[in-house]
């Protein structure tokens, strides 16, 4: 063996525990997230058809206000990994203040609108006068947990730039057993309703909120960092943020028109649309899990001025992609005749859903590539690219995707539209990752 290959395969092996010590925590993490709505919908569901889709109405509302701000989180990781790169941990932590401080300021304003106007979002979903009085009461009181929960993204950010994922595993571990319990107390024990749902959850995501900030500001102190919030950092926390939202809406909308086109299909196709979604997010928490160890090793790496050692990192994060995706891909060819009956007894959605399902089996490969390229952009701090490749991968997919029953094709095309909108999306990130701009050495971009 020569002395170049033992390097090489030394530096694999590094990057490999590298990846498997932040990936297996941050994908605990992303999978019990989720699970709260589960907890919610479960309780509440015995209380009545009514307050269930009261619920689902109140939920998809909330989850779409936070998805929209994860910015927080992935802006975050970012600036305060190259600060650990650069060896300076106050302004690390320092930076992550002012993602704190701009969550706080995000989820007051969101308070704000969501309070006055809650029936008329509850009527955009034309929820009828038994649903709408329900989701109306959920939503006003889980609006208050939104500020905690917009400080939880932030404060995940700032661990994961210091490259501990296994702290928010552990929180949301333990938000997840604390919102099941209080929600049977208050909805049962206290006989709330749906109202001691809501009151759970804004209980628990306080809570995940306090523990966060315990653990920031305690790293705060111990390397003499300030805590008071600096108009300037907040004012440059949220222009870092603007490309990734614009990034976070424009897939947003992708997800939004392949539902809207499965609802002209037919009835059986949007159940089926459901299904193969929801499985599709699932492989995604799995793939975005190595994106979140990208994001952390690529910011520390470039922090530190080490340009080279971002690009073996990021070769061998796509070789971890790639694999994964392969053995996700296999996961649900071999899965899928047992994958269909759970969720559903009608043969006509099954049909549907079987050459679906095939198709994202067969995409997962694929997808592994754009998760990860997506996280090196993001730890780059790239932000501006990624915007501009999502609104043309947008620009792309919309009119094939409206062309689907126009053309006579079922939801297997609409998933080859969907297919298709994903190898836009890797032939960006993969020309960007060639080109070598995305490699911005120092403390800040």
């Amino acid at each position: 063996m020569t002395q170049a290959s033992a390097t090489g395969r030394a530096g694999r092996r590094r990057h490999d525990r590298e990846i498997i010590a932040l990936a297996l925590p941050a994908f605990g993490a992303l999978v019990a997230e989720p699970l709260f709505i589960l907890a919610d919908s479960a309780i509440v569901g015995h209380l009545g058809t009514a307050q269930l889709a009261g619920l689902g109405v109140a939920s998809t509302l909330l989850a779409t206000a936070v998805s929209v701000f994860v910015f927080l989180a992935y802006a975050t990781t970012a600036a305060v990994a190259r600060r650990v790169g650069a060896g300076d941990l106050g302004a690390a932590i320092r930076q992550g203040m002012d993602g704190i401080w701009l969550a706080l300021l995000l989820g007051c304003a969101v308070i704000a609108v969501t309070l006055p106007t809650a029936p008329a979002l509850v009527g955009l979903f034309g929820a009828s006068d038994t649903v709408a009085p329900y989701a109306i009461t959920y939503l006003r009181i889980s609006s208050l947990g939104i500020p905690p929960m917009l400080v939880v993204l932030a404060a995940t950010g700032v661990l994961r730039g210091l490259q501990d994922t296994r702290t928010p595993l552990r929180v949301a571990v333990g938000g997840f057993m604390a919102n099941a319990v209080l929600n049977v107390v208050l909805v049962y024990g206290a006989d709330m309703g749906i109202a001691g749902s809501a009151w759970g959850t804004v209980i628990a995501q306080c809570g995940m909120a306090a523990v966060y900030l315990v653990v920031v500001v305690r790293g705060a102190r111990r390397h003499g960092a300030s805590l008071r919030p600096d108009a300037a950092g907040i004012r440059a926390s949220a222009q870092a943020g603007v490309p990734l939202l614009v990034r976070t809406l424009s897939l947003r909308a992708i997800l939004m028109i392949a539902t809207a086109v499965a609802a002209r299909l037919g009835d059986a196709d949007v159940a089926a649309h459901q299904i193969v979604l929801s499985l599709w997010s699932l492989l995604a928490f799995a793939l975005d899990a190595i994106a979140i160890a990208g994001q952390a090793i690529i910011g520390r790496y470039l922090g530190a001025g080490d340009s080279q050692g971002a690009r073996e990192a990021c070769r061998r994060m796509v070789e971890w992609g790639i694999a994964a995706g392969i053995a996700l891909g296999l996961l649900v060819v071999l899965a899928r005749p047992l994958l269909l009956p759970l969720f559903t007894g009608d043969a006509s959605v099954r049909e549907a859903a079987f050459p679906a399902l095939i198709v994202i089996a067969l995409a997962q490969p694929l997808c592994g590539v754009v998760f990860v390229l997506d996280g090196v952009l993001m730890g780059a701090g790239d932000g501006p690219y990624l915007a501009w490749a999502m609104l043309a991968t947008l620009a792309v997919f919309t009119p094939v995707a409206l062309l689907v029953p126009a053309m006579g094709g079922g939801l297997t095309a609409l998933w080859g539209a969907m297919t298709l909108m994903m190898a836009v999306r890797m032939l960006t990130l993969w020309w960007r990752a060639r080109s070598g701009r995305w490699i911005v050495t120092g403390a800040t971009r």
